[in-house]
């Protein structure tokens, strides 16, 4: 069996990410871009699938790792009976390219190193033309793809890979830089290694020391920003859910997707992340990619995008990868692109309502958009969709979706009245009134005490946990206290939420599915808003608890196994782990912010 998810970390550049293990081998990455296709794959099949190792040719007898201080700047330091090393990785851009650089400091005494690296372009299958240029590095070349290998150690070329031995004294360096250009341009220039990594660690220094802190939390905090800002595209603004595909929800399983796209259900709590934490140029740039790609035909609107707003992420399998622990099939692109979310609109109003009370919005061109989405979601509101899951098991009356169509309306509303924006409030007002009753007399089942996944249904959901949190009910209504506590007593695994129980669902689907970790967040979230702080502090830490030894989360984790699962590094934990820090931490964290928006007039329990 290959490495854990929890011992792999990353580095990236804010165009693509590496995946890197604690074995020093990079089994994952995509260039140019987080979406482009791999030429290391080994994470989903195996070394021949391509990936760049550089470690101790003898037997390592400690390993630890950490990265720099403010910086996506790995070290990994490895011990064996002669002496130890560290090996630096991190990743830069320059015009036209990306660059991997690693660096190799010898720590104390003399250790033998070994450097294997095999390039396989199309995801592990494309073997590359491999040529010696005249300045001694090494061009590898498929179709429009090129990398070019630069050592200050010679490398051969046998057995269709690129391989080094060498020694590394204590205070010696070896450098290697591998880069990525377009194989018709102009071959681009040696790098100065020393000069990019020092660039690399002032830029991000730099860029950490914008945030203000957080007390107790910062350091986790910070990681957490840190990776949100290495999933971003420096030019479009998009923020990729994760660098990967295809690490299943489920070891073994079939639940297996490409998260190297951008959902708008991340929207507004990005935004508060973002904003809370200090970081306004980015909350503007993610907001101004968020208009970018709803703009056009209100039917249109999909519930995710491209890096760039792409829509069309038609989906695939990859028959010769195996997947990650024979998790099968590899998916490329997701065919959820085209299902059908209510509540995509909720977060998408609540996203450009809250840049506006954030001044992120300098003029009022973009309320024509927001109006012509109000319009349309009017007509389909009270239709069955996908589901904020994404389930394929057939569309039904969501809960979850409603409430968000609830806060589509709300925020419209808001908008208009604070901002003095022209709007027919009255309709909206019995509009939004008409969703509320709807909610609250089809989306409780009093038998059970709580809100329930779909209209009729005895299934809980843990999307729920967003009733009080986008202020649809009061966290003191007792219909919100009964969700809460019902959730509590039977979506709970090992102390964390898992979306809803997958052997009861409709999608036919076996039980088995981890603990969804922003869904604990939201439970945390919702512990603050009802006053229970020892409790959301308790279970904050032990989600922090889950994160691996630098700082990183996946999307779940499986309380059977004790192992992180789904795509990784995941921005949707991340993003929930730093506005929890701040709901603990702040009177007026973004749980509060939110949730002011409570309805005003409630309705009266049903039964």
């Amino acid at each position: 069996m290959g490495l854990r998810i929890e011992d792999y970390a990353v580095i990236g550049n804010c165009e693509t990410m590496a995946v890197v293990g604690r074995d020093g081998s990079i089994d994952w990455l995509c260039l140019p871009r987080f979406d482009s296709a791999a030429c290391f794959a080994a994470l989903l099949g195996d070394d021949k699938n391509g990936h760049w190792r550089i470690t101790p040719s003898e037997a390592v007898t400690a390993t630890t790792r950490r990265y720099r201080d403010g910086t996506l700047i790995l070290e990994t330091s490895f011990e064996t009976a002669t002496g130890a090393v560290m090996v630096i990785d991190v990743m830069t851009r320059r015009s036209g390219g990306s660059e991997v650089l690693r660096r190799v400091r010898g720590l104390r005494g003399t250790v033998s190193m070994d450097a294997d690296l095999v390039v396989r372009f199309d995801y592990g299958a494309a073997v590359p033309w491999v040529l010696r240029l005249p300045d001694a590095r090494t061009q590898f070349v498929v179709g429009p793809d090129r990398l070019l290998l630069q050592s200050t150690i010679s490398h051969e070329s046998r057995d269709m890979r690129t391989q080094a031995h060498f020694v590394v004294a204590a205070g010696q360096e070896v450098d290697f830089a591998l880069g990525w250009s377009p194989s018709y341009d102009e071959t681009p220039p040696p790098l100065d290694i020393g000069a990019a990594l020092s660039a690399e660690d002032t830029a991000w220094r730099d860029w950490s020391g914008r945030f203000p802190g957080l007390g107790e939390y910062s350091d986790i905090v910070l990681r957490s920003l840190i990776t949100l800002k290495a999933l971003t595209h420096f030019k479009t603004g998009g923020i990729v859910a994760a660098a990967t595909t295809s690490l299943p929800e489920q070891l073994g399983g079939a639940r297996n997707w490409d998260y190297r796209y951008c959902w708008l259900r991340d929207a507004t709590l990005t935004l508060y992340a973002l904003l809370e934490s200090g970081y306004v140029d980015e909350a503007a740039a993610w907001q101004q990619w968020l208009v970018r790609a709803v703009a056009g035909s209100p039917a249109q609107v999909q519930i995710m995008y491209g890096i760039a707003g792409e829509r069309r992420l038609e989906e695939w399998t990859i028959p010769w990868l195996p997947g990650y622990e024979a998790s099968a099939p590899v998916h490329i692109g997701n065919a959820a692109s085209g299902q059908i979310q209510l509540d995509v609109y909720g977060e998408v109003m609540d996203a450009l309502y809250y840049g506006r009370t954030k001044g992120l919005i300098a003029d009022d061109t973009l309320w024509g958009l927001q109006t012509a989405l109000i319009a349309h979601l009017r007509e389909i509101w009270d239709q069955p969709d996908d589901g904020l899951w994404e389930v394929r098991g057939g569309r039904r009356q969501f809960t979850h979706s409603k409430i968000m169509a609830w806060v589509a309306a709300d925020r419209a509303i808001r908008s208009a009245e604070e901002f003095g924006l022209p709007a027919p409030l009255d309709e909206w007002r019995v509009w939004r009134d008409e969703i509320h009753a709807q909610v609250c007399a089809q989306g409780y089942n009093p038998e059970i005490g709580a809100f329930v996944q779909s209209y009729g249904a005895q299934t809980l959901d843990a999307s729920l946990l967003m009733i009080a949190l986008v202020g649809f009910l009061p966290v003191t209504d007792p219909r919100v206290a009964g969700t809460i506590a019902a959730i509590e007593r039977d979506l709970l695994r090992d102390g964390f939420v898992i979306r809803y129980d997958t052997g009861a669902s409709a999608d036919g689907l076996p039980p088995g599915e981890g603990a969804f970790l922003a869904c604990s967040f939201w439970l945390a979230d919702n512990y603050v808003l009802q006053g229970r702080l020892d409790e959301a502090r308790k279970l904050f830490d032990g989600l922090c608890a889950l994160a691996n030894d630098v700082g990183l989360l996946a999307e779940e984790y499986d309380p059977v196994h004790r192992r992180l699962v789904g795509n990784f590094p995941q921005a949707f934990s991340h993003i929930a782990l730093v506005n929890t820090a701040f709901n603990i931490s702040r009177a007026h964290g973004p749980a509060r912010e939110r949730a002011k928006h409570t309805q005003a007039v409630q309705e009266p329990q049903n039964g």
